[in-house]
């Protein structure tokens, strides 16, 4: 089928919700993808940080054929070895005392982190957790309880959980917000959602000060900012700054839907037996893939290659003088590009008429999120691309001020 008729074939069976995708994808192989018509992209978003390891790469192929052919499912009334290797990888990768939880996706690992926080609270009588202001956290129902994006938030309450917002990267604003009463401060390292907006640099310590000083659970949502994106294994690394709780997702998987919730110390006993769990969690296959991504990033030097990258593209992006460029933002290869005003949806249609996938995720930020493997020439192919793109989305159609 053409892109054409996929897309007015989608439109017809899918609920509304995600609107109709510009482009059809076919097929990709390394950092490149192909549409169903045949045209190939530079694919600077992978997933949304999901695709480590980018398309086809021959690790994760090799992982997934054999395992679905060995023992695709198990359920959890039944334990097979691809889900306690990855168990202790992690644990070996975030200092060896915690426990795990496996699921399906970032929003359940943060639901688990969630059940975790409220029976924390109620063995201590503390009644309330904080969260972010912007802050992304998912989409069901406990999860987006703790998102502060009131558009998505609202339509759905009212919740049946005492969460408090507070600005991000304010820690005076957070100091006062979080007492003896509090079971849980949940943040993200950085706010992928809200436009790859990090916070002030040493704000991750301080949170990590106040939830000592107070008995507050610190939750860290790196579901989208872990497994080498930021160029660490972790991004509370770059403080060091370890959470109570860390939640996991996207890149751990490569592509298969895979999600972690880690608590460490006593808060990894926190569960009596049938308090929390998932079918398809921990499935063999997603297991599988996730050891042979951690394998491959640390065998290839992806962390490294991540930073690495990561500089050429913002040196590129930081050379071009453009009057609807305002600067770039973000650690390793998670890169907000901040436009000047509302024109990243025209931005983002004109790298895609350009050959490059980016997202616009808010209406004056890019999203740039590719694959681990992502080359310095192919970063330097899209900044040398990029000021023409910008002119493609200029109000004016090209005309410069």
């Amino acid at each position: 089928m053409t892109g054409a008729e996929l897309r007015e074939r989608f439109e017809a069976a899918f609920m509304p919700n995600y609107g109709v995708p510009p482009v059809a994808l076919a097929r990709g192989e390394g950092c490149r993808v192909w549409d169903a018509d045949g045209r190939e992209y530079l694919d600077l978003i992978a997933g949304i940080a999901v695709t480590s390891l980018g398309h086809g790469h021959p690790a994760l192929v090799e992982a997934v054929s054999a395992q679905v052919a060995t023992l695709a499912h198990s359920s959890n009334l039944f334990l097979h070895e691809p889900e306690v290797l990855l168990a202790e990888r992690l644990l070996e990768l975030l200092g060896g005392d915690g426990r795990v939880f496996l699921a399906n996706s970032g929003t359940e690992a943060n639901e688990c982190a969630l059940k975790l926080a409220i029976k924390y609270g109620k063995a201590n009588g503390r009644p309330y957790v904080v969260a972010a202001e912007n802050g992304f956290h998912g989409r069901t129902l406990g999860a987006l309880s703790l998102t502060g994006k009131a558009s998505i938030r609202e339509p759905f309450g009212p919740f049946g959980i005492d969460v408090r917002f507070v600005p991000y990267g304010d820690a005076a604003a957070l100091k006062d917000a979080v007492d003896e009463d509090c079971a849980a401060v949940f943040l993200e390292p950085t706010q992928g959602e809200a436009g790859v907006v990090p916070p002030p640099d040493g704000y991750f310590a301080a949170v990590r000060e106040i939830c000592d000083a107070t008995g507050a659970l610190f939750v860290a949502d790196e579901i989208q900012s872990a497994i080498g994106r930021t160029g660490t294994w972790f991004a509370f690394e770059h403080e060091n700054a370890r959470p109570d709780v860390i939640t996991l997702a996207k890149g751990l998987g490569g592509g298969l839907p895979i999600g972690a919730c880690v608590a460490f110390g006593p808060h990894g006993a926190l569960f009596a037996k049938g308090d929390h769990g998932s079918t398809f969690g921990g499935n063999p296959v997603g297991a599988a893939a996730a050891l042979a991504v951690l394998t491959t990033i640390e065998k290839d030097g992806l962390l490294a290659n991540a930073i690495a990258v990561g500089e050429t593209l913002t040196a590129g992006l930081d050379a071009i003088d453009h009057p609807l460029l305002a600067g770039v933002r973000g650690r390793g290869l998670w890169r907000g590009v901040v436009l000047t005003g509302p024109h990243a949806p025209a931005a983002e249609a004109a790298a895609r008429d350009a050959g490059f996938l980016v997202n616009a995720l808010q209406p004056d930020a890019l999203r740039i999120a590719p694959p681990l493997i992502l080359t310095a020439g192919q970063a330097r192919s899209f900044t040398a691309a990029f000021p023409a793109i910008l002119d493609a989305a200029s109000p004016g159609q090209g005309d410069r001020p």
